[in-house]
């Protein structure tokens, strides 16, 4: 049977429009397949990073930026720092005087954004029957810290020198700082909200040192992120800061207070009431907008050298100021 040329030709039109579609179907496909992810380390589980990192996730908030973020927990600010050191992670927020000090090893990063200008919510404790009343009763004791080199052994360090004394410091683990106070193994902790806004209520623990308000204020934290990735993807660290200070700025409006006191609670594992006072102690209290100063990154190389960290590289080489956070909305 022959087609007429009208047919042959409706035919073609028909295959080529077929066609034609499904390559632009195709095309759709390729930024969703090709999307681009950040691996986020996290130095600890019931600590603000946490919530805050996990508040963009379940707010959609790096969705909403174009990009997949995976969160990954470290036990303690040390290993956090390994994983950004082996390209295990992209992104992690941990004490600003350790760029410097990886720079001098071969990890080069920079710091990206600014997290906090003080150790919120960080105490000294001690349980609640201990006979110390006062940090100097730790000389010849033992003090729990989560890793070596993390901000909780900073601060165990800052009152070895600031306090002149001699005790042993025991790497724990995060989840570990509690239980082993508890049981007698440490003589005190050194101890990060909400944890110890949680210990201290239900009077299980009491303060010595308060270090929010006795160390001077400085860049006590940062977001650090690869020379890598920074090189790489800037568009990618770009999103990352603005969908973790869209979270920073959910749960500090006065509007979620309500949906940001749950979240807090379910992202910590704890009572809705100490929620409230990790909410109101610690997290309104962070970087709003990331901002980083010479002055304040110098502070933080200074409380470094105090405690023995000399091999530093310069200040000027731990930081960029390119990535100004434009916060996620929800």
């Amino acid at each position: 049977m022959t087609i007429p040329a009208s047919s042959r030709a409706w035919r073609a039109t028909r295959r080529a429009f077929i066609a034609a579609a499904t390559l632009s179907t195709l095309a759709m496909a390729v930024p969703a397949q090709a999307q681009d992810t950040v691996r986020i380390g996290l130095p600890t589980k019931t600590y603000w990073p946490t919530i805050v990192a996990e508040t963009a996730l379940r707010q959609k908030l790096f969705q909403k930026e174009g990009i997949k973020a995976e969160l990954t927990v470290y036990r303690g600010g040390a290993e956090c720092f390994e994983a950004l050191a082996a390209g295990a992670a992209d992104v992690i927020l941990n004490s600003a005087s350790f760029i410097s000090a990886g720079q001098k090893k071969g990890v080069m990063s920079r710091g990206v954004a600014g997290g906090a200008l003080g150790y919120y919510g960080w105490h000294l404790v001690v349980r609640q029957d201990s006979k110390i009343t006062n940090a100097s009763e730790l000389e010849g004791k033992k003090v729990g810290i989560t890793s070596a080199g993390s901000g909780s052994d900073m601060l165990a360090l800052w009152t070895l020198q600031d306090r002149k004394l001699k005790f042993t410091r025991v790497p724990l683990g995060g989840g570990g700082l509690v239980p082993n106070l508890l049981s007698g193994n440490v003589d005190a902790v050194v101890l990060y909200s909400p944890l110890t806004f949680q210990f201290m209520k239900s009077k299980e623990v009491r303060s010595l040192i308060d270090y929010g308000a006795a160390v001077p204020p400085h860049l006590t934290s940062a977001w650090i992120a690869s020379d890598k990735i920074i090189k790489e993807k800037p568009q990618v660290v770009q999103k990352t800061v603005n969908a973790l200070y869209g979270a920073v700025a959910f749960l500090s409006d006065p509007k979620n207070r309500q949906e940001a006191v749950k979240l807090i609670a379910e992202i910590d594992e704890i009572p809705p009431e100490i929620a409230e006072l990790e909410l109101d102690g610690n997290i309104k209290k962070l970087s709003a907008d990331g901002d980083i100063q010479k002055e304040w990154m110098v502070r933080a190389m200074d409380m470094a050298k105090l405690i023995g960290m000399t091999d530093l590289a310069p200040v000027e080489d731990s930081y960029v100021t390119t990535f100004k956070a434009v916060p996620t909305k929800p």
